[in-house]
């Protein structure tokens, strides 16, 4: 990536030479491009958010700013693109939406994200260390930046307008008003689970803006709890890929001797899980943990791994996530052990499944969904 700051060789993580895809994109590009052209003054405390492979923050290492993101991978992706442009440890504060953020912002540059509910969570969090005197500017693809966009901005900030496009990117441009009163944030939103699916019905789901069909449950989800498999006795099960926790919560309801290993790469993701499992009193063991799949788990030390893989990598439509998670389920299933997938009809997990396990079993279907289950032979 060639900037004003120099250039910059920048990968995705796990670092995959077969990946096709960029760490960085034109919106990235545009708006350190307008940083340099209009001189804007990066001095005092600079806050990058929604940076999604560390490409902003390592381009502007020399300025010293704070990332904050809700993704492990892009954090991961940040300490090894710094690294590799030779950038000193500790040199870029690395957050997490789930951190305590700064008290004073003077620079807030805004990677807008997918989810309009987690932009809105962190203006809301960011809010009180935006001062008059803050430039705040927003940066994403035209196909991501929508009226709800700036109205949000609009409202938690304060007056905002927008870019010509360049590249398809688009930049947000906002003037804070400390006189404005946004209101109290919303998230977590709690909600209460419908009847009908299994041993969670009527039980809470607690969700952090960004998670997955934050205000219900998702179609998906309700069709897998329907079809879970019965456990019993003292297993280690993995939630894999967990979102707020439902599937896993679903298990140690129906299973209190079951050890659950709740997995995402999402920090909102695994805050919500907890938060879930915690709200309906299970008793049992768990664990929450923010990582890359079960990369770190023993390998042969789970009975049981149940899977609702992403097929997106933010707007890119891959399967590259979920081969990955099915690859490192087999490692760590001991044998005997089994992976359920659930997952849209025409995305041919079983085709991948049959690959890795030598074997793949349609449990349940119906129009849209198929659940899948593979058992590692030896």
């Amino acid at each position: 990536m060639t900037t004003p700051w120099g250039e910059f060789t920048l990968t995705r993580f796990p670092e995959d030479p077969r990946d096709r895809l960029r760490a960085w994109d034109a919106s990235d590009a545009y708006l350190l491009a307008h940083l340099a052209e209009r001189e804007v003054p990066l001095t005092g405390t600079v806050v990058v958010v929604g940076d999604r492979w560390g490409a902003l923050a390592t381009a502007l290492a020399a300025h010293a700013p704070t990332q904050i993101t809700d993704s492990f991978l892009a954090q991961e992706a940040t300490r090894a693109n710094l690294a590799r442009a030779g950038i000193a440890p500790g040199t870029v504060r690395l957050l997490t939406t789930q951190d305590p953020p700064p008290q004073r912002i003077d620079v807030l540059l805004v990677r807008v994200p997918k989810s309009l509910a987690l932009l809105e969570d962190q203006l809301l969090r960011l809010a009180p260390a935006v001062h008059e005197g803050t430039v705040v500017v927003g940066t994403g693809m035209v196909k991501e930046i929508h009226t709800s966009t700036l109205q949000l901005f609009e409202r938690v900030l304060g007056p905002t307008r927008t870019s010509l496009a360049r590249q398809k990117a688009r930049l947000i441009f906002c003037t804070p008003d400390p006189a404005l009163r946004p209101g109290p944030n919303p998230w977590p939103y709690v909600y209460q689970l419908p009847d009908g699916i299994g041993p969670v019905s009527g039980r809470t789901v607690v969700n952090h803006a960004g998670v997955f069909c934050a205000d219900r449950l998702d179609i998906g989800t309700r069709f897998f709890l329907q079809h879970l498999p019965r456990t019993s006795g003292p297993q280690r099960i993995v939630d894999l890929g967990c979102g707020n926790g439902v599937v896993g919560t679903a298990v140690a309801v129906a299973n209190p001797e079951a050890e659950v290993l709740f997995v995402d790469e999402s920090f909102q993701a695994v805050a919500s899980a907890e938060a879930t499992y915690k709200a309906n009193g299970v008793p049992g063991h768990a664990e929450f943990r923010v990582g890359d799949g079960l990369t770190g788990v023993p390998a042969g030390s789970v009975d049981l791994v149940l899977n609702n893989p992403p097929f997106h990598s933010h707007q890119a439509t891959t399967d590259a996530t979920a081969r990955r998670m099915f690859s490192g389920a087999r490692r760590a299933l001991r044998p005997g052990g089994e992976l359920w997938v659930i997952g849209n009809r025409h995305l041919g997990y079983h085709v991948i499944l049959r690959r890795l396990f030598g074997n793949s079993r349609l449990v349940a279907s119906d129009p849209k969904f198929v659940v899948l289950k593979a058992v590692k032979e030896r």
